[in-house]
């Protein structure tokens, strides 16, 4: 068993944890630490992409009793139904345009001037729409089952934005709803309902394409990845709920605007690889 493989299949479940469901784009973190981890190759990618899975079973946990609720109240309350068609509705437009652009995306859009660009174009949007809430121009839904159908759809176009890399499924879906008339803790968790069916399918359709790169000598290193990743996002999570409560999302944006300027300052350097 190699033990520095398994530590950095740890520090990686860290990065995606505490990333994924923060507006700052999980996925540029993953790839400068496994830059910096010298974790170069196509098991890796899958790898990132399975560790979400960690990510999405924090959410389920942390939100059992609610996700219970609504598969038993499916038959008979309207409520639940709704709930459902909503998650499903917000799931349908990103999970259609990935599977159809994926290979387009990934060919053409991975560059780090791509990269940079969604951190901190993604920044300054946040910091409008937070200055927007601020000034009152936006009518808040309190909570997620406030939600419409229309509501739900229009999340979900915006959700399409994240295939851009950089841009955050997070940052995409929180802000975006905000925008739409959102407060912080109803965009909050519709972003974490939506990331259920969204990370749980792009974990299984990545399986399901490259399943052959992998081996029985690889079970350790996602096996500790995937608990990494549950623990380091099941404690952000929590976390997160508490922040919103009483703060904004712009220490995000300004995070986000310097990020992308160190993506741009390493891609220059050539210290990391950010076509990968």
């Amino acid at each position: 068993m190699d033990l520095m493989l398994l530590l950095k299949a740890a520090v990686m479940g860290v990065v995606e944890g505490l990333t994924e469901f923060l507006p700052v784009s999980s996925t540029g973190h993953l790839i400068l630490a496994a830059s910096l981890l010298d974790m170069p190759g196509e098991k890796t990618k899958l790898f990132e992409v399975v560790i979400q899975t960690g990510a999405i079973l924090a959410i389920v946990s942390l939100y059992a009793q609610r996700l219970w609720q609504t598969v038993v109240g499916l038959p008979t309350q309207p409520q639940a139904r709704r709930f459902t068609a909503n998650v499903l509705i917000g799931f349908f437009p990103a999970a259609l345009a990935g599977f159809l652009f994926i290979d387009v995306i990934k060919s053409v859009l991975f560059s780090p001037l791509v990269v940079a660009f969604g951190f901190i174009v993604g920044g300054f949007v946040i910091l409008c729409v937070e200055r927007l809430q601020r000034l009152g121009a936006v009518s808040p839904i309190q909570e997620v089952d406030d939600v419409r159908w229309t509501d739900a759809l229009k999340v979900g176009l915006i959700q399409c934005a994240a295939l851009v890399p950089g841009v955050s499924r997070s940052g995409a879906t929180i802000i975006g709803a905000m925008w739409l008339g959102f407060n912080r803790k109803a965009a909050t968790e519709f972003s974490f309902f939506l990331a259920i069916p969204m990370l749980f399918g792009a974990a299984a359709y990545d399986l399901y394409k490259n399943h052959a790169l992998l081996t029985s000598a690889d079970i350790p290193m996602f096996v500790v990845g995937l608990l990494v990743s549950y623990l380091s996002a099941w404690v952000c999570v929590r976390w997160l709920l508490r922040f919103v409560a009483d703060h904004s999302f712009v220490v995000f944006a300004w995070y986000r605007i310097a990020f992308g300027l160190v993506i741009l300052g390493t891609s220059y350097a050539g210290a990391v690889n950010w076509v990968a």
